[in-house]
């Protein structure tokens, strides 16, 4: 990694190229983000509705109360999958070779460095001397 974020020895068409690939790889962790909440709220959706099963029972509905203990209660989302297999299989099958291939990119490409395309666009955005537009952080040494 450069101490220069803005990598100025990088060609514009890869840092480019970086950026859409790091704004495709945020992309994909928002639909992460919406799939573990499908997740936890399908588990509640079932939580609520074995409560609603046990005072259906208690309220003598007791063959409602049994066609849905058996029919929902536990049912697979998708075919044969609970939410936590779908979301297992995501995270393996397609998130994690996403974040590997955003990794190869950067480390082959930008030595590792991350946000590039950003970095540039900031430098060209900010104004230079005034409070609160600082390039970055000062380094400690």
């Amino acid at each position: 990694m450069t101490s220069d974020r803005t990598r100025p020895d990088l060609d514009d068409t890869t840092v480019e190229a970086l950026g859409k690939l790091s704004e495709a790889l945020e992309t994909v962790d928002q639909a992460r983000g919406f799939l573990y909440a499908f997740h936890q709220l399908t588990g509640k959706a079932d939580r609520l509705l074995q409560e609603s099963v046990e005072l259906f029972e208690e309220a003598g509905a007791t063959e409602l109360a049994a066609d849905l203990d058996r029919d929902l209660v536990g049912r697979n989302v998708i075919a044969d999958r609970w939410t936590f297999q779908i979301v297992e299989d995501f995270d393996e099958s397609y998130w994690g070779t996403f974040r590997r291939y955003d990794a190869r990119a950067r480390d082959e490409l930008a030595g590792g460095d991350r946000h590039v395309y950003e970095a540039r666009m900031k430098q060209r955005e900010r104004t230079k001397g005034h409070p609160h537009h600082e390039a970055g952080p000062a380094l400690s040494g």
